[in-house]
């Protein structure tokens, strides 16, 4: 078997999808995104298609490897990016070339389902307490928010009062226990964070995620010290080796790679293996499409310490569209008593529509995300 096309769809509301195709009518989906930079994602998978037409789609570690090392410069969101969507194809040829699902081809499934969470309350928080208590309705264990707006180095308390106020109005809609995962979304810098930290603690939080910057990680250990909430971080972080002091370190307890970010299913399965082996808990991120999803429940099947699962139906981005949109048989990931059931169809266990994906194809997406800024002119992380 050879793969002889690449084709790419850029769809709203903000995804990119890749089709490859094979000489034995097999066909393969991944997504690679960089959410803002779809075109230069595409770029790259167009630049490395050269590099796979014609080649054995079952070989995917030897292109995994060609396409990382085959390089001078490597890593970084973009190129990871594409090489995760590539990846996630190669691996759903593969299952439906042997009539399994990947999970079975890596292993085995070490559990049947997985625990889901919901987001609430969009880029500015707001009316979360009502949000969260639908998605307890719905039959959601856990939720997510952003936790605040823009925030300087130093901030006012007025701040921090109203992170509490709102993080408060989640917990009293909700009662004592549902999963409550605070994204400080890198708008937070340490000082502030600092305080966050220790605040937030009574009311019992799923974790904190992404406290500082990826760039700023050593701030963790001040932070981590500062508060007995679970630490989360890693969506912005693209390989093993970005990982690797990450974990060395010992200041994360969730680590949330991106599995159409950090090089796919083939590269996220060895960065959970990774952090099982430092007693570290896996939360794949993926606030993104169909496929995205289903990699990332492939990858959780196999890896004893995934705890939870990012997915995006709702999300405030889904504007006009959602993920369940481009499938044939949506149901594949209907939600239960909080849970989604692995999906063990061939492959990636979902069909995408074709058809539909190529007419979302003509619309496309420029998608950006907003640019922030502090009252006296200065640029806020978003």
């Amino acid at each position: 078997m050879k793969i002889t096309g690449i084709e790419l769809f850029i769809v709203p509301p903000r995804w990119l999808f890749l089709k490859i195709d094979t000489d034995e009518g097999i066909t393969g989906w991944g997504e690679p995104i960089v959410e803002g930079r779809a075109r230069a994602v595409r770029a790259a998978v167009e630049e490395l298609s050269g590099y796979l037409i014609g080649k054995d789609p079952l070989a995917i570690e030897d292109h995994w490897q060609a396409m990382y090392r085959g390089g001078f410069y490597r890593g970084g969101p973009v190129l990871m990016s594409a090489i995760a969507g590539i990846d996630q194809a190669l691996w759903d040829i593969k299952g439906k070339y042997h009539q399994a699902p990947i999970y079975q081809l890596m292993g085995g499934a070490c559990r049947q389902k997985i625990k889901v969470y919901s987001w609430i309350g969009g880029d500015r928080p707001s009316d979360v307490g009502e949000a969260a208590l639908r998605a307890q309705s719905e039959g959601f264990t856990a939720v997510k928010m952003n936790a605040t707006e823009e925030l300087q180095y130093i901030d006012s308390y007025e701040k921090i009062d109203e992170v509490l106020k709102r993080v408060a109005a989640v917990r009293g809609a909700v009662g004592p226990y549902l999963g409550i995962g605070i994204d400080f979304h890198g708008r937070v810098h340490k000082p502030m964070a600092k305080i966050l930290a220790k605040e937030l603690e009574v009311f019992r939080p799923m974790f904190l995620e992404e406290p500082v910057l990826p760039e700023n990680n050593e701030a963790l250990r001040e932070i981590a010290s500062a508060t007995n909430i679970p630490i989360a971080t890693g969506e912005r972080m693209f390989s093993r080796w970005d990982f690797k002091r990450l974990l060395a370190d010992g200041y994360a307890d969730i680590i949330q790679p991106d599995v159409s970010h950090a090089g796919g299913i083939t590269e996220c399965k060895k960065i959970a293996s990774m952090a099982e082996a430092y007693d570290v808990a896996l939360a794949l991120h993926c606030p993104l499409g169909p496929i995205a999803l289903a990699a990332c429940l492939q990858v959780d099947a196999t890896c004893h310490n995934a705890v939870i699962q990012e997915q995006s139906l709702g999300i405030h981005y889904n504007q006009g569209n959602d993920l369940l949109d481009y499938m044939v048989d949506s149901s594949v990931f209907n939600y239960v008593d909080g849970c989604v059931t692995i999906p063990d169809g061939p492959g990636l266990g979902i069909e995408i529509d074709e058809t539909h994906v190529r007419k979302m194809a003509e619309i496309g997406h420029d998608w950006k995300n907003p640019i922030w800024r502090h009252q006296d002119g200065s640029v806020a992380e978003w």
